[in-house]
């Protein structure tokens, strides 16, 4: 009995004395001793990042389904007689689509940036930050569906956030999705980097996402994923999904690519990327004993009338350093080259035939191109486009020897679905222009441009012809 006595003794004698700091948990809330009743909190790390995050209500105005009913059924007489006046303002009143989503206060004076899709045709936008319920109006400053980033801007006065660096992160570093889910507020999810420069997701052209499994739901598009200091580190971007709730794949843009879009956007409005045109694969490994450099792109074609073309690359050429940055792999490549202006003079080192290589290439300008950006990303009066990957080829159920330019969407309605396009043609030639990668279509579009044009496409294996402007 004295022995029990003794030991409850000095098991609450010790309680008593130990102390709590509370001054050490609020500085770094990550020390916690597994011994203790302490509650670990990341609270520190998100209270300031979380007063930065805002919330978007994008509003769209679309007419209503009277766009479909001839115009001289409003000024007949008998349905007027049996209508009454009422009749033609009841089909010429407008919908009002609406769409929730996020975004970042990225200075003291009021630019936000979201993605591209949260504002993309939208009418009005209107911001609201925290749980504070007042509105902001703001202005779009620029978009790029390329990146699918936006800035907005609102008036005012705001905390922006701390910005971190997206090229010292590690796959396991804890992080957090700061957002609207669903419009309900703002709201914070915990998880760790899953994977880092993920690519071949097929949302974006530019594509060098942060994974995550932190829950990104509908509405966290636009918000801030950060690190356990509450720096940016990505914008949250997409999920994958097949039930359209959260699986533990989310992707973020890096906020290196964030930084480089935005200083842009915010000075030109757009964003003017540099081109070489080339088409670039990753060097296998079946291949990668025909060359003495195991990392770069190789080159699978050159085109004509570029830069590439009239600076001496040639197909075969493995590229593996610009500008005295290594190239692992086609990603790097096309990104680093869209990360200069047109005009701007960069360096090259590759091999070709086994021999190291310079050359210097003055870069030529993508606005001038058909791209991705233009009507909205449809060509030809609605056809949705890209180039045959082993994803398309699986998605469209094509044979693995395809070449051409696949049509993805055919828009409802539209000149291209009058003249009898469908999803999964393959186009193939365009008057006399053979049409293999996506660089040679645009060749095709430039130089037929508002031209009646033959268009020879490949539909699973029957060769047909159709003929639009």
């Amino acid at each position: 009995m004295k022995k029990k006595l003794l030991f409850y003794t000095i098991l609450y004698t010790s309680l008593l004395g130990s102390s709590i700091d509370f001054e050490m948990m609020e500085k770094n809330p990550k020390r916690i001793s597994p011994n203790t009743n302490q509650i670990a909190s990341f609270y520190n790390s998100v209270k300031e990042p979380m007063k930065s995050v805002v919330n978007i209500s994008a509003k769209r105005h679309i007419a209503n389904n009277s766009q479909n009913i001839p115009s001289q059924m409003f000024n007949d007489p008998l349905l007027r007689r049996f209508f009454g006046d009422q009749f033609t303002e009841q089909f010429k009143q407008n919908k009002i689509q609406r769409s929730l989503g996020s975004g970042v206060i990225i200075s003291s004076n009021g630019y936000i940036v979201t993605n591209n899709h949260v504002v993309e045709n939208a009418d009005e936008i209107s911001i609201t930050i925290g749980n504070n319920p007042k509105e902001y109006n703001a202005v779009l400053i620029g978009k790029d569906a390329d990146s699918d980033l936006a800035v907005i801007k609102i008036k005012g006065k705001f905390t922006p956030i701390k910005f971190g660096h997206s090229t010292s992160l590690k796959v396991g570093d804890i992080i957090f999705a700061l957002g609207n889910p669903f419009g309900i507020g703002s709201t914070v999810t915990q998880g760790i980097i899953s994977a880092l420069n993920k690519d071949k997701v097929g949302i974006n052209r530019y594509e060098n996402f942060i994974q995550t499994d932190a829950s990104i739901n509908p509405g966290n598009s636009g918000g801030a994923l950060v690190d356990s200091r509450g720096a940016l580190i990505g914008i949250n971007s997409a999920i994958i999904s097949k039930s359209g709730g959260n699986n533990g794949i989310g992707f973020a843009i890096p906020v290196s690519m964030v930084k480089d879009v935005v200083k842009k956007l915010i000075s030109d409005g757009k964003v003017i990327r540099g081109y070489l045109g080339v088409i670039v694969d990753d060097l296998k490994p079946a291949i990668k004993k025909l060359y003495k450099h195991k990392n770069g792109a190789i080159l699978l074609d050159v085109a004509k009338d570029t830069p590439a073309g009239k600076y001496g690359l040639k197909r075969g050429d493995l590229i593996y350093m610009v500008n005295n940055k290594a190239i692992r792999n086609k990603k790097d490549l096309q990104n680093i080259i869209a990360s200069f202006k047109p005009n701007e003079n960069i360096t090259i080192k590759l091999e070709r035939n086994k021999k190291n290589l310079i050359k210097k290439i003055v870069l030529g300008n993508r606005a001038g191109l058909i791209t991705s950006e233009a009507n909205n990303g449809e060509f030809l009066g609605g056809l949705r486009l890209s180039d045959i990957t082993s994803d398309m080829i699986n998605k469209f159920r094509l044979t693995s020897n395809t070449k051409g330019v696949l049509v993805t969407n055919v828009k409802i309605k539209s000149i291209a679905e009058k003249a009898g396009f469908q999803a999964g043609d393959v186009i193939i030639q365009i008057e006399n222009i053979e049409i293999k990668y996506f660089s040679q279509m645009q060749q095709a579009l430039r130089k037929y441009n508002n031209k009646y044009k033959k268009i020879y496409i490949n539909r699973y294996g029957q060769i047909l012809l159709l003929a639009l402007k």
